[in-house]
């Protein structure tokens, strides 16, 4: 499992405060983003070989707002590891340990000059197997 913190800034609110519904779905990008460089790999890098990973699926469930200047927590695990793809599951806490919002996300790995689906390179598949 990995852990991100990220801060509630006023940008990620709406006129009262709360966070808009679609910057969960930005924070948990964050999360995987953050969780993949920690295993050594730079999607900036991937891209430069041709690959890429796309959401296939995602789906979310608010329980609880998040408010502005809140530090939360997003923890994230895989819970399934095909070939060419993987699947998220994201939790979205307050500093309390309330969970706030679930997200289960299938990503896609893709060839960027076709679009197509690729398998994982192996270095990748291989640090995700070991720490699932």
């Amino acid at each position: 499992m990995h852990t991100l913190q990220v801060r509630v800034y006023y940008e990620d609110t709406d006129a009262g405060g709360i966070v808009y519904y679609a910057n969960y779905l930005k924070f948990a990008e964050r999360a995987r983003t953050e969780w993949l460089r920690a295993l050594g790999f730079e999607q900036d890098v991937l891209l430069e070989q041709n690959t890429a990973f796309v959401v296939k699926k995602v789906e979310m469930q608010n329980f609880a707002p998040a408010r502005f200047n809140q530090l939360l927590s997003i923890q994230s695990h895989i819970v399934e590891l095909k070939g060419a793809s993987m699947t998220f599951q994201q939790e979205i806490k307050n500093a309390q340990d309330q969970l706030l919002v679930t997200v289960q996300v299938q990503v896609a790995c893709v060839d960027l000059a076709s679009m197509r689906p690729r398998r994982l390179p192996k270095a990748v598949l291989g640090e995700l197997s070991r720490v699932i």
